[in-house]
C-alpha cells in the first residue's frame, strides 16, 4: 500500500506547537521511526542538521541527513541504503529547480517513487512540496488574475499526478499562478497551501488539512469554459464553472469522489 504524500506550505512551526512535524513522525512510526532528511533544495550547510535536531526532539529512533548535492552523491550506495530503510523522508525548502536538477532522474528519485509505492511516507516543505507531484511549479509571478506567463512548469518527482501543488499560497498571493498551472493541466486538482499548513494525502487519496492556515482546492473537473491554448499570448485567462474550496485544520478533500468536508477528518493514526 502506498505511503502518505505530505506537501507542506512552508514556514511550519518549529519551536512551539510542531503539529505538522509531530503528525509526520506519528504516521512514520513514532519513537520507532527512521527519518531521512534531504536538504538538496536548500544549499545551506546547516539545514539538514536543523531538521535532524527537530525530529530528534519530537522523538524518533533515528534522524539522518542525506546531503545529496550532485549526481555523484546520488550514486553513493551507503546513502541510498539509508534512504531505502527510512520509514519517512523529509525534503526541505529552498529552490525547486535546484532540487530537480540534483535529484531528477537519479537513483534517489527512483528509490523515493518505489518506496513510496511500497509504504514509505514522503513529505516536503516549500520547494520540497512543489517537487512531490508529477507537474512541478518551478517559478512564477504573484497576483490573483491568471495569465499564461505567470507560471513555469517542470517535471517533478512524480509521486502523484492527481494534484499540482503551490506553497506560501496566501502569503505570496499565488491564486493566479495556480489557476494558470491548471489551465495547462486541467486533469489535475490544484492544491494551494498556506504557510504552517500541510496536506496529508493518505493511501486512498483522501487529503486531510493539518496546521494553522488553509488549503485552497481548485477543482476543474466540472468546468464549463477554460482556455484551449493558454500558451498563446499573455492576456488574462477566463474560467467559468471552476470549483474552489478553502479548507482549514481537520477539513478533507477526496481526490476520488471530489467531495470536500470542513470537519471530515478521520481519527488520526
Amino acid at each position: 500500500m502506498r505511503g502518505y504524500i505530505v506537501p507542506v506550505g512552508g514556514g511550519e512551526e518549529k519551536i512551539r506547537d510542531r503539529v505538522i512535524l509531530s503528525r509526520f513522525v506519528k504516521i512514520c512510526g513514532g519513537k520507532r521511526a527512521r527519518i531521512a532528511v534531504i536538504p538538496a533544495a536548500s544549499g545551506k550547510p546547516n539545514t539538514g542538521r536543523r531538521y535532524e535536531k527537530l525530529f530528534e526532539e519530537i522523538g524518533v529512533r533515528e534522524a539522518t541527513t542525506l546531503p545529496f548535492e550532485s549526481g555523484q552523491d546520488c550514486d553513493r550506495e551507503d546513502w541510498l541504503e539509508r534512504l531505502q530503510r527510512a520509514d519517512g523522508v523529509f525534503l526541505t525548502g529552498g529552490s525547486q529547480i535546484r532540487l530537480s536538477r540534483i535529484l531528477g532522474g537519479s537513483p534517489v528519485s527512483r528509490i523515493l517513487k518505489e518506496r513510496n509505492a511500497e509504504g514509505q511516507h514522503v513529505a516536503g516543505t516549500s520547494a520540497g512540496a512543489a517537487f512531490l507531484s508529477e507537474q512541478m511549479i518551478a517559478f512564477g509571478e504573484e497576483g490573483p488574475t491568471p495569465r499564461p506567463s505567470m507560471v513555469t512548469l517542470e517535471p517533478g518527482l512524480g509521486l502523484t499526478r492527481r494534484v499540482i501543488i503551490d506553497q506560501h499560497f496566501r502569503q505570496r498571493d499565488r491564486l493566479g499562478r495556480l489557476l494558470a498551472a491548471i489551465s495547462y493541466h486541467p486533469q489535475a486538482i490544484g492544491i494551494g497551501l498556506d504557510e504552517n499548513t500541510a496536506a496529508f494525502i493518505d493511501p486512498d487519496d483522501l487529503i486531510e488539512v493539518v496546521g494553522s492556515g488553509a488549503m485552497t482546492v481548485i477543482d476543474p473537473t466540472r468546468i464549463e469554459y477554460s482556455p484551449t491554448d493558454p500558451a498563446e499570448g499573455d492576456d488574462p485567462l477566463s474560467f467559468i464553472g471552476i470549483r474552489l474550496h478553502v479548507l482549514v485544520d481537520g477539513g478533507t478533500f477526496n481526490l476520488n469522489t471530489l467531495e470536500a468536508s470542513r470537519d471530515g477528518a478521520r481519527r488520526r493514526e
